[in-house]
């Protein structure tokens, strides 16, 4: 907003005039890039660890975000789409990698915890960028200031995880022995584990009911979330005559509740768990249930809403987009129960599959409405979103699980002895005893040549 209309910021700086397709490209390219590293980076994680990979995917996107004002200005906006598109392919290996990290730090009791916190990095980031950019760009630096101040902070966290991060336990610097001894007998690994590379089993992975339950519900979570959060905007626009992508405030009131929701849901998690009220599985099944069916039924409801209801459709569409948080604990960090050594590839492949989606969300809700104005087309958009939310959980409640599958095992694509390998090989007398005096040959027997032999 800043960039195509100076005047509602700081007019010192330059202003473009771009066209609303041109600013729909430079929007959508940095997911052009994201989507296909997703699965490449799962394997660099694993080949270069998560401390070079993620170190390097932050600090190539730091230089471009400080690059940017000098190349849009040189480029136009061609060239900040090529920007974006480089910070989508670093920032791609970003969640393999993050996930891989946590399968190799977190003890299965407090998975839930670190991975929570880990997770809700994003949707604090969201709200403070939305809050912070805006007085960037109305204070001196303008515009331009939001890439300086975001590329600052980000190398000045890549200077931070050089220092401290380690790929596992076993390597930091940072970790006592007690505590080292702790993650590592929790995880049960072998003890060269770090040292060697474990063989992925493609067709196991492609043929468990687990991991395509999982599958099925990542895609899910992401039609749902990515109707409510660029969907419900452009309804409230277009039929509750609301612009609420114009205040910074209503547009963070969704981010800041999942954010504040996500805490919610993690204490919740540990008392259950805890207290053994319910099993891990038994968590992750009610909990993504509550953040399915709780966004399905306010979407639903959203779409009765008249013009006189504009502040019920905030609360409904900030609500649904909070308690949607859950799906975190619900589904999320599911790829790390079913298989802490291929986490990072889990959670590779679920997310390429799974960000296809945000880019059919759109066009299929511009297939259905033809005219923003009319409520009886949105209310078709909302309900395939309801029904798909509902759907998706039906499908984790059957045939998801918690439990670490046979797959994940170290030496599962190991060759097993066969029934003719297991064999007792045929033993002859030589083979048992060694030739003795033919005068002793005469007085000892067979069985107790044996028994010689064996003292021996």
């Amino acid at each position: 907003v800043a960039m195509t209309n100076a005047a509602t910021t700081n007019p010192n700086f330059p202003e473009f005039e771009w066209t609303e397709k041109q600013k729909s490209y430079i929007l959508s390219s940095f997911y052009w890039g994201y989507i296909l590293t997703l699965f490449p980076g799962s394997f660099l994680c694993r080949r270069y660890g998560a401390k070079v990979v993620l170190f390097v995917a932050s600090c190539g996107t730091a230089v471009l975000s400080l690059m940017t004002p000098w190349c849009i200005t040189w480029g136009g906006w061609q060239v900040f789409c090529a920007i974006r598109i480089l910070q989508g392919l670093f920032q791609g290996v970003i969640f393999p990698c993050v996930t891989e990290h946590l399968a190799m730090w977190s003890p299965p009791e407090e998975r839930n915890r670190l991975g929570a916190f880990s997770y809700t990095g994003t949707d604090c980031g969201t709200v403070l960028a939305m809050f912070i950019s805006g007085m960037i760009a109305k204070g001196a630096m303008g515009w331009p200031g939001i890439s300086y101040v975001s590329g600052s902070l980000c190398a000045a966290w890549c200077f931070l995880w050089l220092i401290f991060a380690s790929n596992n336990a076993t390597e930091s610097r940072f970790v006592g022995e007690a505590e080292c001894k702790y993650i590592e007998s929790s995880l049960e690994h072998n003890e060269d584990f770090h040292g060697r590379t474990i063989p992925i089993p493609w067709r196991a992975i492609w043929t468990s009911v687990p991991f395509l339950a999982l599958l099925v519900t990542r895609c899910a979570e992401t039609y749902g979330l990515s109707t409510l959060q660029a969907e419900i905007p452009s309804y409230m626009n277009g039929v509750l005559n609301m612009e609420i992508q114009s205040n910074a405030v209503f547009s963070s009131l969704p981010f800041l509740a999942m954010w504040l929701l996500s805490y919610v849901y993690l204490i919740a998690a540990d008392v259950l768990l805890k207290k053994k009220i319910l099993s891990l599985t038994a968590v992750r099944k009610l909990f993504n249930t509550l953040s399915f069916w709780i966004p399905a039924a306010a979407l639903i409801g959203i779409g009765f809403l008249s013009e006189e209801n504009k502040n019920l459709a905030i609360v409904l569409m900030t609500v649904s987009v909070g308690v949607n948080s859950g799906a975190t604990i619900g589904s999320s960090l599911n790829s790390v129960d079913l298989s802490p050594n291929h986490a990072g590839i889990l959670i590779g492949l679920s997310n390429t599959v799974a960000n296809v989606i945000p880019i059919l969300t759109p066009l299929i809700a511009g297939e259905i409405v033809a005219d923003k104005h009319n409520r009886g087309q949105w209310q078709i958009v909302f309900g395939l979103a309801a029904v798909i939310f509902f759907v998706g959980n039906v499908v984790f409640i059957i045939w998801g699980t918690a439990k670490a599958q046979p797959w994940d095992a170290d030496d599962f694509l190991k060759p097993k002895d066969t029934e003719s390998a297991c064999e007792k090989p045929k033993i002859t007398p030589a083979e048992v005893a060694p030739p003795i005096d033919p005068v002793l040959e005469q007085q000892i027997s067979w069985p107790e040549r044996y028994t010689v032999k064996a003292i021996e």
